[in-house]
């Protein structure tokens, strides 16, 4: 009997220790997960999707999608381009990361209505921390600092504007905004152009700067890793061109308007309230 409970406790023991090490082998792996996941500070991508519409109505086609403004005056786009550049994302602890900040070869694109797939520009930006996302801003047109660089440090995209015609002469620089169609009062059926831009050098000038940045709130905080890159779903509603803080009519006096004049100067400030972030998806 006592060698058969020697045996027995034998047993025990050896079970003991062998379930004592899974558990021990087990935290460590965990903890071992925990750190790596810790350290893992690979960088990840980023998608931004601008949708263009009225009245947070998404999809404007061109030539065809007709609105009337507050004024009574309805209208239609042919063009519909603006220019979006030193987009800078910010995280929960308000720390920023600015994407190629004043380098437009790198960091400016170019938001074209005649090239939405399903009614959607998209923008992808790689390289990107990782981080939990709260806000993220952007300029309309390019800034002042950048443009001054000199067209040998911008060559790249100075050559896709020219292109796409958002650019005038390198003295007169870049189209921040070019919107072209139709308006009317009972029909839409007389042409309109409106390019907004900086003319040059503006403190050389004495000319107004209509670079503005923008900053959008995300309803969902955009969680970006190496495996995950959250798609950032901005609304611009055009409706706010015409309807906007400045209510505008368009007129035989500025339906053909380039460079930053008053009238271009309200329709970009009208511009900047035209966006906001619909929502986010972390995929």
């Amino acid at each position: 009997m006592k060698f058969k409970k020697s045996k027995q406790m034998k047993i025990y023991k050896y079970i003991s220790l062998f379930f004592v090490t899974v558990l021990s082998f087990t935290l460590s792996s965990c903890r071992s997960s925990d750190d790596n996941e810790a350290k893992d500070t690979s960088p990840g991508n980023l998608q931004i999707k601008f949708e263009n519409g009225f009245n947070n109505l998404g999809n404007i086609v061109l030539g065809q999608t007709i609105q009337t403004s507050t004024n009574g005056q309805k209208h239609n786009f042919s063009t519909l381009k603006y220019i979006v550049s030193n987009i800078t994302l910010i995280d929960e602890n308000g720390g920023e990361f600015k994407y190629n900040y004043n380098n437009p070869d790198k960091g400016a694109f170019i938001v074209d209505q005649a090239e939405a797939v399903g009614g959607i520009i998209y923008i992808n930006l790689t390289g990107i921390p990782k981080n939990n996302y709260k806000k993220v801003r952007f300029g309309l047109g390019i800034n002042q600092n950048a443009y001054l660089l000199g067209q040998d440090g911008q060559g790249i995209f100075w050559q896709k504007a020219k292109t796409a015609g958002m650019a005038w002469s390198w003295a007169a620089g870049y189209v921040f905004v070019k919107l072209e169609g139709k308006y009317g009062t009972g029909t839409a059926d007389t042409n309109f152009m409106n390019h907004c831009g900086n003319m040059g050098d503006v403190s050389a000038n004495n000319t107004p700067d209509l670079y503005r940045e923008i900053t959008l709130d995300l309803p969902t905080t955009a969680r970006l890793t190496q495996n995950i890159r959250p798609s950032v779903h901005i609304l611009a509603d055009l409706n706010q061109y015409l309807s906007g803080q400045t209510a505008l009519t368009l007129s035989k006096s500025n339906e053909s308007a380039m460079g930053s004049n008053q009238h271009l100067v309200n329709v970009t400030n009208n511009l900047t309230r035209m966006f906001k972030v619909d929502h986010v998806h972390n995929d």
